[in-house]
C-alpha cells in the first residue's frame, strides 16, 4: 500500500485507511487519543546538536505513539522541544533511549503535569509550561490532577511509609492488611507530589520491599503559585516552576543553595534569588574574587591605596550593570536532583 506520506505527524495511530474510489462515511469506532500527564522541556548540552535532536524525536515517534512533543525555546538552554509524557517511567525510557541509542547528551527541565486554572471571566485554560501561568489577579482557582496510589509493604515498613504520603500532601482512603507479613495502604495524593523521586524515596524507606501502582483520578482545587529564579535581577526561565504554595519557600531555599554552590565565582556579587510575583522568599549571594589592588603600592601612602580601592569599587559596579552571569550546565542538573540526593 503507497499511502503518499511525507512525515509521521501527517498520520496517527488509530486513522481509518480507506479507499479513495469509495470512502468510508465515518471512521472506524473504538480508538481514543493518549493524553500525556507528565510534561518535561528537552534541550540539547550542545546547541550545534538540535537537528540530531529533531531526527532523534522523529525517529523515536514512530515507534512511540504516544511520545506527543512540540517545539520550545529557552532563554537560557536554547531551542528544544516541549514533551509529554504517559508518566515518570516514560519520560525515564525516553531520556535513556535518546543518550542510548542516538549519542546525544540532553537536558530535561523538571517535570510537571498539567493544571487547570479558571480565570475571573469564566474561561478555562490548561498550563503545562510555568512561563504561561496567568497573572494572579487573574485567576479564580486552580485545579491540580490527583492519584489514586496503591503500595503494598511489608508490615515492619508501615510507619515510615506513612510519613513519606504525609509529607507528600497524602491522605488514606484505605488500608488492607494481605496476610500476617503484608499491608495494602491506599492513599490519593497530588500527582505532582511524585514527579520528584517519590518512587526512589519510596524504595530506600522500604529497602525495596514496597511495590508502587498509581492511577489519576480526576482533579481538585490547589493553592498554586509560580516560582521565579532570578540570577543578578534577571529571571532564568528554564527555572521557573508551578509549586503548590505551602512547598514553595522550601523549594526555593533548596534552588536557591543549589545554584550557590554551582555558578562559578566572579569579580562582583552575584545574587540568587528566589521570587513569587514580586516578593522575594529566598536568597542567596555568591561572594566576588577580592583582587589586591595595592600591592604595588610602596610605603605607606594611605591617600594613593584609598584612590585605587575607590577605582576598583567603582569598576566592579559598572561590571555588575553590564555583566551576564553564566550558569554552567551543571547547575541546572543540580536543580533537578530529589531533595534527598542532595543530603
Amino acid at each position: 500500500m503507497i499511502t503518499g506520506v511525507k512525515t509521521i505527524n501527517d498520520v496517527r495511530v488509530g486513522d481509518t485507511i480507506t479507499s479513495a474510489a469509495k470512502p468510508a462515511k465515518r471512521p472506524l469506532p473504538g480508538f481514543k487519543d493518549v493524553k500525556p500527564v507528565v510534561f518535561s522541556s528537552i534541550y540539547p548540552v550542545d546547541t550545534n546538536d538540535y537537528e540530531e535532536l529533531v531526527d532523534a524525536l522523529d525517529r523515536l515517534k514512530l515507534n512511540d505513539a504516544s511520545l506527543v512533543y512540540e517545539k520550545d525555546s529557552s532563554a537560557a538552554l536554547g531551542f528544544g522541544f516541549r514533551c509529554g509524557f504517559l508518566g515518570m517511567l516514560h519520560l525515564e525510557v525516553v531520556q535513556e533511549r535518546i543518550e542510548r541509542e542516538f549519542g546525544l547528551s540532553i537536558v530535561f527541565t523538571s517535570p510537571s503535569v498539567q493544571y487547570h486554572v479558571h480565570m475571573k471571566d469564566g474561561s478555562m485554560l490548561s498550563i503545562d509550561n510555568p512561563l504561561e501561568y496567568p497573572e494572579p489577579m487573574k485567576i479564580d482557582y486552580a485545579e491540580e490532577p490527583y492519584i489514586q496510589a496503591n503500595i503494598i509493604t511489608p508490615v515492619s515498613y508501615l510507619g515510615p511509609i506513612i510519613n513519606l504520603c504525609i509529607d507528600r500532601r497524602g491522605t488514606q482512603v484505605g488500608m488492607n492488611y494481605l496476610d500476617a507479613k503484608r499491608v495494602e495502604l491506599i492513599y490519593e495524593m497530588p500527582l505532582a507530589e511524585v514527579l520528584f523521586e517519590f518512587y526512589d524515596r519510596l524504595k530506600s524507606v522500604s529497602r525495596g520491599y514496597a511495590s508502587f501502582d498509581y492511577d489519576v483520578i480526576g482533579y481538585r482545587r490547589t493553592d498554586l503559585v509560580r516560582l521565579d529564579i532570578l540570577v543578578n535581577g534577571e529571571p532564568v526561565d528554564a527555572l521557573s516552576q508551578l509549586v503548590f504554595r505551602g512547598n514553595s519557600q522550601k523549594r526555593g531555599r533548596m534552588v536557591c543553595e543549589r545554584l550557590r554552590k554551582e555558578i562559578p565565582r566572579q569579580q562582583f556579587k552575584i545574587a540568587i534569588q528566589a521570587a513569587i510575583g514580586g516578593t522575594i522568599i529566598s536568597r542567596e549571594t555568591i561572594s566576588a574574587f577580592r583582587k589586591d589592588v595595592t600591592a604595588k603600592c610602596y610605603g605607606g601612602d594611605i591617600s594613593r591605596k584609598r584612590k585605587l580601592l575607590e577605582k576598583q569599587k567603582e569598576g566592579k559596579k559598572r561590571m555588575k550593570m553590564v555583566g551576564n552571569v553564566e550558569i554552567p550546565q551543571s547547575a541546572f542538573l543540580a536543580v533537578l536532583k530529589s531533595d534527598e540526593d542532595s543530603n
